[in-house]
């Protein structure tokens, strides 16, 4: 039995979708404000000079893409594809926070919002569609989920190196 048999209800309605730019905002104002905030974190952790102003760039500009990819999704009809593209997204990105919370036993900004929204979020929107669209198509998304995290990953680790904690 999967998890979508138990909670019986449609992720693919007009409502769940916009959950996932709703719940960026809050994730991006932890990763602001939380602990020393995302940029100050990746400075101290791994010797990446991440500036707010670009921090905010990149957070503001996913957000838009978000927007714009579920209004495209729907007047193209392919709500599915992108509603398991974006599951893949916030289940890794919350998976990143909370393995990384776990390897350094510290909090790192985005970690609740991570724990707490995203994990049960993409859980939720992949297992409701799996078994919903082909396997080919449904494989596709959690690989353009996951890449797309990936990128992320490596834009917001491609800073200059910090002068004062210069790690390789």
């Amino acid at each position: 039995m999967y998890i979508a048999e138990i909670l019986n209800f449609n992720v693919t309605n007009a409502v769940w979708p916009w959950l996932f730019p709703s719940t960026y905002l809050i994730h991006i104002t932890e990763e602001y404000w939380g602990g020393e905030g995302f940029s100050a974190h990746i400075a101290k952790t791994r010797g990446v000079e991440f500036t707010t102003p670009r921090f905010l760039f990149m957070t503001g500009l996913g957000w838009l893409l978000m927007v714009a990819g579920i209004v495209l999704a729907w007047r193209l009809n392919f709500p599915q594809l992108l509603l398991v593209i974006l599951g893949a997204v916030v289940f890794a990105n919350g998976l990143s926070h909370t393995v990384s919370g776990v390897l350094t036993a510290r909090y790192n900004p985005g970690l609740l919002t991570g724990i707490l929204i995203w994990v049960p979020l993409g859980a939720v929107t992949l297992a409701q569609l799996k078994g919903r669209m082909s396997g080919g198509r449904y494989l596709t998304g959690l690989a353009v989920g996951i890449g797309i995290q990936v990128v992320v990953s490596l834009l917001s680790s491609s800073g200059s190196r910090s002068k004062l904690n210069p790690k390789p």
